[in-house]
């Protein structure tokens, strides 16, 4: 059993863990643009003390946004490291009109392309900064996943001052558009992509070439199939109202606010190979990313200082080997056939 060595983000040099923790869920609810986008109900002193034994465990790195919890998750974030920020390194997101006080997110007024740029971007960080309680980020990026190359090159010029005057280190796109990201990553001062992964969810391998290519970190969102992989899910699954999962539509493994058959039936197929070794479902599909590529930093949610330690203690069991990997891919071939 081989430890997952750390990892480093593509140009910046900044190392991390080779797990992180994403900070969504612990934003509790919110909506956006009128719809519910958050997790339903969380305890803050629940997430304060997960977050610091992460740490406590050998997890270095938190990517949060100023959407999850319309700000809340990174207050909470901020407090959970007040006094052991040198210990993290933390990733944020920004793009869009944050609402604090009524936890309402909306796309910026108007057409999404019009507007200050630069302004927006300064502004974002600022905020962010400030429910941190940091003076810097050392990861920020660009959350508009459908925003045009032309106007995202514009925020790229941005960033770059930012990480010239010391408030960012690095920066990236959360988006799967391969093509973005080639016109976006082009700089030194880009150093990750967020990409959705998973092992039912590998539908975009050229993102992870161009990692190589381009010498960018794969963020990995939804790493653990927004709880799905955990096993914990039957067909007769339901969420709570203010749950986003109850009434999503962009994942493919759950309608109609139940986890689909489909999904539970792949993973049933490939269960034995990921529980090998004496992991847990979710260790094991966390092990199939780092052993997808040695580029990846999967960022699965949490709520409980459980889940925390359970998703920590993949790290000791290391990657996928070769032939686990060749076995998953062929078990899913068979299954979709």
């Amino acid at each position: 059993m081989t430890p997952t060595a750390d990892r480093v983000l593509g140009s910046s040099g900044i190392q991390v863990s080779a797990l992180g923790l994403g900070c969504w869920a612990i934003g509790g609810p919110w909506t956006m643009d009128g719809a519910q986008a958050g997790w339903s109900t969380v305890d803050d002193e629940e997430s304060v003390r997960a977050l610091r034994s992460a740490l406590d465990l050998g997890v270095t790195f938190f990517d949060t946004a100023a959407n999850y919890g319309a700000g809340h998750s990174e207050v909470v974030l901020g407090r959970a490291l007040r006094g052991r920020r040198d210990e993290a390194v933390l990733a944020t997101k920004f793009g869009y009109e944050v609402d604090e006080a009524e936890r309402v997110v909306r796309t910026y007024d108007g057409d999404a392309e019009d507007g200050d740029v630069a302004g927006r971007v300064r502004a974002d960080l600022a905020e962010s900064l400030r429910r941190l309680g940091t003076d810097y980020v050392d990861v920020f990026q660009l959350h508009v996943g459908g925003l045009s190359i032309e106007r995202a090159l514009e925020v790229r010029d941005v960033l770059d001052e930012l990480v010239v005057e010391g408030t960012i280190r690095t920066y990236g796109w959360s988006t799967d558009r391969v093509d973005a990201v080639r016109a976006f990553s082009t700089r030194p001062g880009c150093g990750v992509v967020q990409q959705g992964l998973s092992v039912l969810d590998d539908a975009n391998p050229a993102m992870l070439a161009l990692c190589e290519e381009l010498d960018l970190a794969s963020i990995n969102r939804g790493p653990l199939g927004m709880g799905l992989l955990t096993g914990k899910f039957s067909p007769t699954t339901t969420f709570a109202r203010d749950d986003v999962r109850a009434s999503m539509t962009w994942h493919r493994g759950f309608v109609d606010g139940r986890p689909t058959t489909q999904w539970l039936d792949r993973l049933a197929a490939i269960r034995d190979v990921l529980t090998s070794d004496g992991r847990t479902l979710a260790q094991g599909a966390l092990a199939w990313i780092w052993g997808r590529s040695g580029r990846t930093v999967p960022i699965p949610g949490f709520r409980t200082t459980a889940q925390v330690a359970e998703n920590a203690g993949a790290l000791a069991f290391g990657p996928l080997t070769g032939a686990q990997m060749a076995q998953v891919a062929q078990i899913l071939d068979e299954n979709a056939a």
